[in-house]
């Protein structure tokens, strides 16, 4: 037993050690946009891309999965997912402004393969415990854009540099998670090469590559014709949707309210830390469900609370509804990353579901901050947008009522009882 407690140690720390990386690309550039802004004389739009860049390319790789003639091995995956930040975190370094928007543009791209490989893996080796190991991705996640977004001014300040080295520092952790998965995507790649020249059909995938491939786009297929994927894909795009406009806009909404500029960022900072809580409150929840349902109500319900207090409570209980609104995204989030395992009857299904999922769900995501801004450019106020925001919110229900259902995608019957709700 302490030796099975030691692999499954081990292999939650593989897990955290790539989820740390899957954001402080993006959020690390926020607090230091206004000095890049001014060196490179860059136009308000122009800064506004390097953050929105990669965010609408978050789902990028599980668009173009589906049209692969075969799926590469997760582990491979993480390990090229890894090389190419390496690579866009390096290009922004260089003093030209063509390299800035390309490492943003890699970097992007970069973590949608994370986020694509990621579920696959928890879905494959961690069959029994899908919500709890998906729980603590999602808090990895949140805490990695978190803490990153938290000391890149005073990592540059205490080291006297410019802005170029907080984000240089972040090479660090993602060669580190290049360098843990590498074993592992070489030993696969080797297993399944080694079957594959004798000739035999194992577990592993050695099948021969024709016939993979068209097993492949099988399973695509079968996925992209599921309702119930599509309503674990909308489910995704809506939720992330409602977290990139907290993003985007709740620090300006709070500052039109009356907040200070850094007052503003402290509400911002208390969102993203209680999804933490959110997300790691979900297998204890779950425990008491019959399926994922509750999950989504409760998410609903916390959301539309927390959105109404920060948009029109009184200023000074803006801290409550943070936590309110905080709490509600953490159970969503790890609600939708769990769907794609829980909803699909193998790692197989689970790989197109996942490239469905969150390559749609991303590009759903992304029209949220635009849209509210153009509603508050032209009605001059808060009052619209928040009650656009509020629809959405409400409207997440729908879909997401369907997919916290017990079903699977690529399975004729229904699928057995959550393995959480009995422990």
């Amino acid at each position: 037993m302490s030796a099975r407690r030691t692999v499954l140690a081990a292999q939650l720390a593989l897990i955290v050690l790539v989820a740390l990386n899957l954001r402080p690309a993006v959020t690390a550039v926020g607090p230091l946009l206004t000095q890049i802004r001014d060196d490179f004389h860059l136009s308000g739009t122009a800064a506004g891309a390097l953050t929105t860049l990669p965010l609408a390319f978050f789902g990028s790789y599980g668009l173009l999965a589906a049209f692969l003639r075969r799926t590469p091995r997760a582990e491979t995956l993480l390990v090229t997912g890894m090389a190419l930040l390496i690579a866009g975190l390096l290009l922004r370094l260089l003093d030209a402004p063509f390299m800035l928007f390309a490492g943003s543009l890699v970097a992007g791209i970069a973590i949608s393969v994370g986020n694509i490989a990621m579920p696959t893996i928890i879905k494959r080796d961690h069959p029994g415990s899908i919500t709890k190991v998906t729980a603590v991705y999602s808090v990895a996640v949140t805490v990695g854009a978190s803490v990153s977004s938290g000391i890149a001014v005073p990592v540059q300040d205490a080291l006297g540099s410019s802005w170029r080295l907080p984000l240089a520092l972040l090479v660090i952790p993602a060669a580190l998670a290049a360098a843990a998965w590498l074993p592992r995507a070489l030993r696969g790649r080797h297993t399944a090469g080694a079957a594959g020249a004798a000739g035999t059909t194992g577990a592993a995938g050695a099948r021969p590559a024709t016939a993979t491939g068209r097993a492949s786009r099988r399973v695509a297929a079968q996925v992209w014709r599921s309702g119930l994927a599509w309503q674990v894909t909308v489910f995704m795009g809506v939720q992330s949707l409602l977290a990139y406009v907290v993003i985007g806009w709740v620090p300006t909404l709070c500052q039109d309210r009356g907040l200070s500029e850094s007052a503003s960022g402290y509400a911002l900072a208390m969102i993203s830390l209680l999804q933490a809580v959110g997300s790691l409150a979900v297998p204890l929840l779950e425990r008491w469900t019959r399926d994922q349902r509750p999950l989504v109500a409760l998410t609903v319900v916390l959301c539309l609370i927390g959105f109404a207090g920060v948009a029109w409570a009184p200023i000074g209980s803006v801290w409550l509804w943070t936590v309110v609104l905080g709490i509600g995204q953490g159970i969503g989030f790890a609600a939708a990353l769990s769907f794609i395992g829980l909803r699909a009857h193998d790692a197989q299904v689970a790989a197109q579901l996942s490239g469905m999922a969150q390559g749609t769900g991303y590009l759903i995501a992304a029209v949220g901050p635009l849209a509210i801004g153009a509603i508050h450019d032209a009605t001059g106020g808060w009052t619209l947008p928040m009650i656009v925001v509020l629809a959405i919110t409400a409207a997440l229900a729908v879909p997401g009522m369907s997919a916290g259902r017990n079903r699977t995608v690529g399975a004729p019957g229904p699928a057995p009882e959550p393995e959480l709700a009995a422990t």
